[in-house]
C-alpha cells in the first residue's frame, strides 16, 4: 500500500458505501462530502467504491431488487477519492 491510500484524517477511506446497511457505511465521512473520479471523470452517482481493488458501484437505472433496494452494477477502473470540504487542493486517495 502506498502513502496515498493510507486513510488519514484528510483522505477518504479505501472503501466507502452510501447504503446504511453496508458494513462500509460511515455517516461522519459521508457528511464531509466525498468526491469520486473514475477513469478520469468526476462521478456523482457512485453508491460504493474501493480504491485498492479499482471499482465503483453505480445504480442501474431505476431498477430495484426484490427487497426494494436499487440494483447496482460494478464498474472496474482507476478510482480516486477526496474530501470535498477541504477545497480545491484536497489530498487525493488513489492506488
Amino acid at each position: 500500500m502506498s502513502e496515498e491510500t493510507s486513510s488519514g484524517p484528510d483522505t477518504p477511506p479505501d472503501r466507502l458505501a452510501i447504503n446504511p446497511r453496508s458494513p462500509f457505511f460511515d455517516a461522519d465521512k459521508l457528511q464531509r462530502g466525498v468526491g469520486i473520479r473514475f477513469k478520469g471523470v468526476v462521478r456523482t452517482n457512485v453508491e460504493e467504491y474501493c480504491i485498492s481493488e479499482g471499482w465503483v458501484r453505480v445504480q442501474a437505472g431505476k431498477t430495484l431488487d426484490r427487497k426494494g433496494q436499487p440494483l447496482t452494477i460494478k464498474l472496474s477502473g482507476p478510482v480516486e477519492a477526496w474530501f470535498e470540504d477541504l477545497g480545491a487542493n484536497a489530498p487525493v486517495a488513489k492506488a
